[in-house]
Parts: C-alpha cells; structure tokens; sequence
C-alpha cells in the first residue's frame, strides 16, 4: 500500500491509500477519486515530504518530536480512525463483500461502507477491482 497527500480543486487536502501508484493513476484517470469534505472530483498529488528512517536510536527521540509514531500514539490513531470510519461510513456486517460487490456494479448507493471479509474474500473483491483495506479495528475505552 502507498498513501499520497492528495488536494481538490478548491484546496481542500487529505490522504489517500493505494495498492500502488498505477492504482493510483487508473483510478485518478477515470474520475474515480473524490474529496471527502466536498465531493469534488478535480484531484491531483500535493507535494509531499519523504519519510525517511534511520537508526533505531535516531527514532525514539523522533516519537517524542511528533515524527514516528509511539505506541501510544499508534493506538489513539486507530481509534481515531475508527470513529471516522463509524461516523462517515454505513456498517453492513457480514455483507460488506455483497455490498462491495453491488455499489460496484451499480445496484446499490456509492457510498463508503465497512464491515467483515475473510481473507478470502477480500483477495476475491481485489481480484475483481475493488479496492478494499483492512484496518484494526480496536475496542474503544
């Protein structure tokens, strides 16, 4: 997977997680990549600063100086990401493969969804072009 700091038309900026930057292009080519706070379309790459890792002891001071994340740190992100995702996306379970599936081939409403997939399963909707992510999903206090 490879992120890119992405920004709209109306300089809106945010990131976005990609099999590879070919994904990135084919997507981008077809329109297929929106902002997520106005819908627009318009998207292009934004400069972006390469993070780059050095010593094992170069990096724990870095945790503390806002570059690699801690633990600790790590952690709060996830459950961050996980309210944002319970928040802006509809949970449809044990179906998330059957909804992926129908929002691809236009039977249901494009809309950002999450739920269960084996493995398996979302090697199959891969296979079949659709971009699926897994994310751990950890209890919130």
């Amino acid at each position: 997977m490879i992120k890119f700091r992405l920004s709209c038309a109306q300089n809106h900026d945010f990131e976005g997680w990609f099999r590879d930057g070919a994904t990135y292009d084919a997507q981008s080519a077809a329109g297929e990549i929106s902002c997520p706070v106005c819908g627009d379309s318009a998207v292009r790459k934004a400069p972006m600063a390469p993070n780059v890792i050095g010593s094992r002891r170069a990096e724990a001071p870095r945790a503390a100086e806002g570059g690699e994340a801690a633990p600790a740190d790590l952690h709060e992100a996830l459950l961050r990401l996980r309210r944002h995702i319970e928040e802006t996306a509809d949970n449809v379970g044990e179906r998330f493969p059957e909804e992926a599936r129908r929002i691809q081939a236009g039977e249901a409403e494009d809309r950002p969804i999450y739920g269960q997939a084996s493995a398996e399963e979302a090697d199959s909707l891969r296979d079949d072009g659709i971009e699926v992510v897994r994310v751990p999903w950890l209890r919130q206090h």
